[in-house]
């Protein structure tokens, strides 16, 4: 099993920053690609970014491109998401999640909450 533990969530202004951090443990040798998902009021869960396990293969969905960066340190065991020039639409819960190679996303952190308004 992996454990994921989400934290840097808050209260922002409209074009301001934050960064998540999203800190793994347990059996993490089995996981290669780590994401960011999130889930505004009412809406579905959706994909935000991606990363593989080297760093690379990086994704981000339209959204979020040239706003959000996607890192990870695997000295840390912890995958990050620089968030600039928030908009009030990128409020929601972000979830963390992982995944072992030939499967789905299936190891997911409790989420944070991410509110930008003025």
């Amino acid at each position: 099993q992996v454990q994921l533990v989400e934290s840097g969530g808050g209260l922002v202004q409209p074009g301001g920053s934050l960064r998540l951090s999203c800190a793994a443990s347990g059996n993490i040798f089995s996981i290669n690609d780590m994401a960011w998902f999130r889930q505004g009021p009412g809406k579905e869960r959706d994909f935000v970014a991606r990363i593989g396990w080297n760093g690379g293969s990086i994704q981000y969905t339209s959204s979020v491109k040239g706003r959000f960066t996607i890192s990870r340190d695997n000295a840390k065991n912890t995958v990050y998401l620089q968030m600039n020039f928030l908009k009030p639409r990128d409020t929601a819960v972000y979830y963390c999640a992982a995944k072992r190679a030939g499967e789905d996303f299936d190891f997911w952190g409790q989420g944070t909450q991410v509110t930008v308004s003025s």
